[in-house]
């Protein structure tokens, strides 16, 4: 048995299982068809996370979906570990779910009201948090963390986003004068914010719909982090949206189950958003479409930072 998906299959008791490729993206994703059951058979990426945080990523989606939200379920290994290894490689093996993601490049698809779909998914973030927060954590969990330091300290979580190559000199620094007038804001006001668990990926890609029901899947960044940080996510690839403000709003809205989003937090958080991603490309510069990404990233980074540093709204 020479093929790793076959041997990883074999961990399950799966050896006759039909498999094909649905996704190489950070991780690679096989659909396997097993009895009448499908599964995602999810090959991690080499080095972004350790075993123990992604024992503790499906000991939480586990919870959430005992809770009734709609994710993957993870499927345990004889010895009942949720992850196993193929070649020093992390595999793991989750309940497939039906549907199609809402879009793709960070753009709605065959979505007819697009500010009713925002409340919708507010609403379920709110209830994601709100699961999150009711589960008592194991002893032993680890994620990494999204808050001030990972988002604005010395070694940012998705890289120094100062430091991309091609950013002019004007540019760098503008975004280190962004930068610490950012830290200090949050600082001053991270202490009354909404904290906890978030899934920190929620791009269209990772949304998916199934009649009216929506589902959350790829929660390999979930992290620490601020609650506000999370609706920031979704938002930042909408701002030349022509509903970008009625979007907005019905996002706030449907998550005010839970609470009261703030303008200017929310302001601040697409800001931090956006300062993140010429991080991420730097060390993915080499991929294909990596130039076009890159400039993106850039060009979207500076305008909200140049905003920020006039204090125009967002």
């Amino acid at each position: 048995m020479t093929d790793p998906v076959a041997r990883a299959l074999s961990l399950w008791g799966m050896q006759d299982a039909r498999w094909h490729l649905a996704a190489r993206r950070e991780n690679a994703v096989w659909r396997v068809s097993h009895g009448n059951r499908d599964h995602a058979l999810r090959f991690h990426r080499a080095g972004y996370r350790t075993m123990p945080q992604l024992q503790s990523e499906l000991d939480w989606t586990a919870a959430l979906a005992r809770g009734g939200l709609s994710v993957p379920t993870p499927s345990p290994l004889p010895n009942g570990e949720l992850v196993g290894a193929v070649d020093g490689q992390a595999v793991s093996l989750l309940s497939w779910m039906p549907g199609r993601p809402v879009g793709a490049q960070s753009q709605l698809q065959d979505i007819a009201d697009p500010v009713g779909f925002c409340q919708q998914l507010g609403a379920m973030m709110a209830r994601m948090h709100d699961l999150t927060d009711a589960w008592p954590q194991p002893p032993d969990f680890t994620r990494p963390d999204w808050r001030r330091d990972g988002l604005l300290g010395e070694a940012p979580l998705w890289g120094r986003f100062w430091d991309h190559p091609h950013l002019t000199a004007e540019q760098r620094t503008l975004l280190l004068d962004c930068r610490a007038r950012a830290d200090a804001e949050l600082r001053a006001i991270e202490a009354n914010l909404d904290q906890g668990l978030i899934h920190a990926d929620l791009l269209t890609e990772n949304i998916m719909i199934h009649g009216d029901t929506l589902t959350f899947i790829d929660f390999d960044d979930g992290a620490y982090g601020f609650r506000d940080f999370e609706l920031a996510t979704f938002l930042m690839k909408f701002l030349d949206h022509p509903e970008y403000t009625a979007m907005r709003a019905a996002l706030c809205a449907g998550y005010a189950a839970r609470r009261t989003v703030a303008p200017a937090h929310l302001d601040l958080f697409l800001l931090l958003r956006a300062l993140t991603y010429p991080g991420w490309i730097i060390t993915r510069l080499s991929e294909p479409g990596a130039a076009e990404r890159s400039a993106r990233a850039i060009k979207t980074a500076v305008a909200l930072a140049t905003r920020y540093l006039n204090r125009r709204s967002l």
